[in-house]
């Protein structure tokens, strides 16, 4: 299983690429092509349960979802 959140780009909008980088939606950055490798070569791969990223970020949206119930 691959990552859902991992896309390939070939350029980063202002300069083209020689060959396609990976790139996290989750955090709308550009990852190391390593980080990329477990993230797609992992057979048990679940974001929500190794992606050390992806709950960095799930942890700041919840924070602020709840920053707005106050």
């Amino acid at each position: 299983m691959t990552c859902s959140y991992l896309r390939y780009r070939s350029s980063d909008g202002k300069h083209d690429f020689d060959h396609e980088r990976p790139y996290c939606t989750a955090t709308g950055s550009f990852v190391s092509p390593m980080r990329a490798d477990i993230c797609n070569d992992r057979h048990d791969f679940s974001h929500t349960t190794h992606c050390e990223i992806y709950q960095r970020v799930a942890e700041r949206t919840a924070d602020a979802a709840v920053g707005t119930l106050d």
